[in-house]
């Protein structure tokens, strides 16, 4: 099957297939051309370049693009959408006054979520999440990844987990899973961290390998959670078992929580809304990449992770989601974009690598989908007519996308 797109505006995004991520003053430059063709054989970029260069070629299907850009689509490295009802209770509890830790003090949070979960179905929670995982990709998600973390047992989790599995299998788009069993604390182990810690290291890990269930194991590194010698404690155990590390750290304030995690070879260290000058300087010269959460901060409140500096710093970033019902219950990679820019104040150019090339880096995904490169992913999105790639997060009320496609094919839903 060959398709061809002609008359595209714009090409965003064009890269060598070797290039794995942007970083620094690299990260404004987003290569592109202007009316340009795009071909796609057999689900995959076979060729791109200038219309007036485009070579004869026998397709099966031609699509015009007349003032219309295509970009890869959104590669978002960090969600937890296989999660059980929803925390809406909580939204309304924070708009009269309390935080996130007050909330979870009273057995909100994480606790409340693993409840449900526990509680449910594997069949129902399958259910409720391939809704999830539909709906981003058809707001332009081509590639993601899904953390467990809210069953906080052996068997939540391993259903947790399992679900996931079943989404790799049913969906076409790339899926990575993240074996999170230290999200949180739970009550039955409020007085004995150590035998929760213990319980998945010798029991939940043995399984997950062997079923191989996860390609990466997370911390939750924050104070009243998991402290930097549990984290590398779980750290250690996972890449025993070759589960690569990606660490929630630095959310609400900095204990060495990254440094740990570029000992460990971390592939990403996400939230990071709290940044001091040793966190930054540990980032430098290491192939870990830094993930901001911006919806996170806008739906609590809380300080943006600080990219404007990262970057000038000589950094890295990507940008993700961080879908899940208690801190960011949408998994819209167009909204996730325009607030980096809008209150990140990092540009366009930037924004867009940091949710395209970056963020399939930070998923491990670099080589297959992220950029137009020959042989990569015909996982692309179709603007609509627009005046320029700034409109994409100039109009964060609108959807600019007007088709998505996956393996160079479009999809559509029934919702």
């Amino acid at each position: 099957m060959k398709t061809l797109f002609k008359n595209i505006k714009e090409l965003i995004q064009i890269r060598d297939a070797d290039v794995s991520f942007v970083a620094g003053a690299e990260m404004k430059n987003l290569p592109s051309l202007k009316d340009a063709f795009l071909l796609i054989e057999d689900g995959l970029i076979a060729d791109f370049g200038l219309m007036s260069e485009q070579p004869e070629n026998s397709v099966d299907e031609i699509i015009d693009a007349s003032g219309k850009m295509i970009l890869p689509s959104w590669c978002d490295s960090h969600t937890h959408i296989v999660y059980a009802g929803n925390r809406e209770g909580e939204f309304v509890d924070r708009i009269n006054g309390l935080t996130y830790e007050q909330i979870a003090a009273k057995g909100g949070g994480i606790l409340n979520s693993a409840k449900k979960l526990q509680e449910i179905s594997e069949e129902e929670l399958y259910e409720q999440s391939k809704h999830r995982l539909e709906e981003v990709i058809q707001l332009g998600t081509g590639a993601i990844e899904i953390k467990s973390g809210y069953g906080l047992t052996v068997e939540a989790e391993l259903k947790m987990l399992r679900v996931i599995r079943r989404l790799k299998e049913d969906y076409p788009i790339p899926i990575r899973a993240t074996f999170l069993g230290a999200h949180a604390i739970p009550q039955k182990y409020k007085q004995d961290k150590q035998g929760y810690l213990d319980l998945l290291v010798d029991k939940l890990l043995p399984i997950i390998a062997k079923e191989k269930l996860a390609e990466f194991i997370d911390v939750f590194c924050e104070q009243g959670y998991f402290s930097v010698a549990d984290t590398e404690f779980i750290l250690k155990a996972g890449k025993s078992y070759g589960l690569v590390p990606k660490v929630h750290v630095n959310q609400f304030n900095t204990i060495g929580g990254v440094q740990m995690s570029v000992k460990y070879d971390a592939l990403s260290v996400d939230h990071l809304e709290v940044m001091e000058d040793a966190d930054i300087e540990s980032l430098k010269n290491t192939h870990t990449m830094p993930v901001a959460l911006p919806a996170c901060s806008y739906f609590l409140g809380i300080p943006y992770t600080p990219a404007r500096r990262i970057i000038d710093e000589g950094l890295p970033i990507a940008l993700a989601s961080d879908y899940n019902p208690g801190s960011s219950p949408s998994g819209n990679m167009n909204f996730v974009v325009s607030t980096a820019c809008i209150k990140m104040k990092i540009s366009p150019e930037e924004a867009i690598n940091a949710a395209t090339l970056n963020g399939a880096y930070a998923m491990g995904l670099e080589k297959e989908v992220g950029s137009i490169a020959k042989g990569k992913r015909a996982n692309l999105l179709l603007t609509r007519a627009i005046n320029s790639l700034n409109m994409l997060p100039y109009s964060f009320g609108t959807n600019s996308i007007e088709q998505v496609f996956i393996s160079g094919k479009t999809v559509q839903y029934n919702r």
